[in-house]
């Protein structure tokens, strides 16, 4: 009877743990028929911007660099899409010392500032949709994206937000963006952690490729 009773134990442990392991995969299976439905073609015809903020010099987790990480990912998908590229670039450059740069960032973010940006879009009216990237700084974007995003009429145009921080994420302060870019909508963003772009860059590609074909490029 002992025994009986650790046998019929024994299965029921079982099945109760194969029941708990599928549950990942269910909630996969129900999340990626969600993204499909919303899934939007885009249009063949239209024209595609990348506008990107980026800083080189010394970085959070990975030190002095080169290229900054949000133009690594801008480039990778002005390449998928074929589309042009504006680099969002302040007059006056922001400090090479990575703590330097983040005391100035806040600084900006408690004033409200809108710092002086290098040049203009050529003509934003032929641009259909805008991939806009950035680094995440104080949990919100740098000034200077809010000075782009008030110095055009975005009138029928779609904004595509990407960003690059400490993690895969973004803040949410990405719906507020039709705030600033008047007459703008938005679609689902993407969030990379900083140090993949320069540590796995080809990982960082098939995730770019991923989210573009689920948005329909």
């Amino acid at each position: 009877m002992k025994r009986l009773f650790v046998l019929i134990l024994s299965m029921m442990t079982m099945m109760l743990f194969t029941a708990c392991g599928e549950t990942p995969d269910n909630s996969k299976s129900d999340s990626s028929k969600k993204v499909e439905q919303q899934t939007v073609p885009a249009k063949s015809d239209s024209k595609i911007l990348v506008a990107y903020f980026s800083r080189a010099g010394e970085n959070y987790q990975v030190g002095v660099i080169e290229k900054g990480n949000t133009r690594i990912v801008a480039e990778m998908i002005a390449e998928t899409t074929g589309a042009d590229m504006f680099e969002i670039k302040t007059v006056k450059p922001y400090p090479e010392s990575y703590q330097e740069c983040t005391e100035l960032a806040k600084q900006e973010l408690a004033d409200d500032i809108r710092p002086e940006i290098v040049g203009k879009v050529e003509d934003m009216s032929k641009y259909d949709t805008i991939f806009l990237g950035y680094p995440i700084w104080w949990s919100d974007f740098p000034m200077a994206v809010y000075t782009f995003l008030e110095s055009y009429d975005f009138s029928g145009k779609t904004i595509i937000p990407f960003c690059t921080s400490a993690g895969d994420y973004m803040t949410g302060k990405e719906v507020n963006i039709p705030k600033f870019a008047k007459g703008a909508t938005i679609r689902e963003g993407l969030g990379l952690q900083g140090k993949r772009c320069q540590e796995e860059p080809e990982a960082v590609r098939q995730d770019v490729k991923k989210w573009l074909g689920n948005l329909g490029f």
